[in-house]
């Protein structure tokens, strides 16, 4: 599933090409996640003013209305002057003057929702819930501490719920943890002062080394311009059962956590 590098590459993939750009068509292939909410035809003349980012929903802002983009399990989006015909799995594109815009979705479970503001109750029902965004700086290291003792489920499970801090998902979170020197199973709430310090700044580094690899591409993930990740080979513990610890040469193990696969080395991360 792509997770917030994944979602920040592709925006920075296409971001600046297609800003400025006026809408000339907007097609529809099988349903999405959820409907568009609008006629397709009723954005045609609109004008491109910029991409956003909001968790992993892509902010499309234009001069009047906003489209929220979701690339679901199995979704990418394409930005090119002009594209072959669209196949059987592409179920979004948005054709402008400056290239086309479409999201190849195979399992559907993305989603292209348009609202007229970000104020509109299907956007605040979408974004409302989500946390501190992790490389801004409205994520700082005390509040972070304090949200995680008002928590007692497992560190893992509190950072891959959201609304603590928005976007750090399976991967990145078991090698945050694993930075950190911190057990996925430990309770939120245990975690002291100094080491939510060290998790925060794991969190941050981690993404920001994610987003500069690429993001990482584990079976079909690529930016807008075809371009794939390279975290996953960088990868700490993530995908490394029964290999050795990259530290300390112990054997990685995984486990099960809310039906995701954890990994982590039972030397270094302890409870």
């Amino acid at each position: 599933m792509p997770e917030l590098p994944e979602v920040e590459v592709t925006r920075r993939s296409f971001a600046d090409r297609i800003a400025g750009a006026q809408v000339r068509a907007l097609s529809l292939g099988k349903p999405l996640r959820w409907p568009l909410g609008c006629e397709p035809s009723s954005l045609a003349g609109r004008q491109v003013r910029s991409v956003a980012r909001r968790g992993k929903y892509l902010l499309v802002h234009l001069d009047e209305g906003v489209l929220l983009l979701h690339l679901g399990m199995s979704g990418s989006l394409q930005f090119a002057p002009s594209l072959p015909p669209r196949g059987v799995h592409d179920h979004f594109e948005l054709s402008t003057s400056h290239g086309v815009l479409r999201l190849h979705d195979p399992r559907r479970f993305g989603a292209v929702v348009y609202a007229p503001s970000l104020e509109d109750a299907r956007v605040l029902k979408l974004l409302g819930g989500l946390g501190v965004e992790p490389l801004e700086i409205g994520f700082d290291a005390v509040s972070f501490h304090r949200a995680l003792k008002l928590r007692r489920s497992a560190i893992k499970q509190v950072l891959l719920a959201g609304d603590i801090v928005v976007g750090v998902g399976n991967i990145y979170a078991s090698e945050a943890l694993f930075m950190s020197g911190i057990h996925p199973a430990l309770r939120a709430d245990r975690l002291s002062k100094p080491r939510a310090a060290r998790l925060h700044a794991a969190i941050v580094s981690v993404l920001q080394r994610a987003v500069a690899l690429g993001g990482s591409t584990l079976r079909d993930f690529s930016s807008a311009e075809g371009q794939s990740g390279y975290f996953q080979l960088d990868a700490m513990v993530y995908g490394r059962e029964g290999r050795p610890c990259r530290v300390c040469g112990t054997p990685v193990k995984a486990m099960r956590q809310g039906q995701r696969s954890t990994f982590f080395c039972p030397a270094c991360q302890k409870k």
